[in-house]
């Protein structure tokens, strides 16, 4: 299923308390683009008893049922990009644009 790497769990829980979100789940939402690629969603917010409910390391995520099929095998991380620059990546075999991190 879905997953959330380390770092991504320490930032989730950091944005939730920053927002004043907490105790809230991560809700997910992903879409299929035309070129293949996969458009990502993310916020905090109240699950509902129709969404597909997970823990991951300790951070309640949730998604409606229809997003499963692209999120399933995908992982949430957390990386600096550029120096000083962090940003949320989704990394997912079923994007188009996907290709695996390498060792550095």
């Amino acid at each position: 299923m879905f997953r959330l790497t380390a770092s991504a769990v320490g930032q989730v829980h950091e944005a939730a308390r920053q927002g004043g979100a907490e105790g809230l789940a991560l809700r997910l939402a992903a879409h299929q683009k035309p070129d293949g690629g996969i458009d990502y969603r993310m916020g905090f917010d109240e699950g509902t008893e129709d969404d597909i409910q997970i823990d991951c390391e300790g951070v309640p995520v949730v998604m409606a049922p229809e997003y499963v099929p692209l999120l399933d095998q995908a992982t949430l991380d957390y990386i600096e990009m550029e120096p000083g620059q962090f940003h949320f990546i989704f990394l997912n075999p079923k994007d188009s644009g996907y290709s695996p991190p390498t060792a550095d």
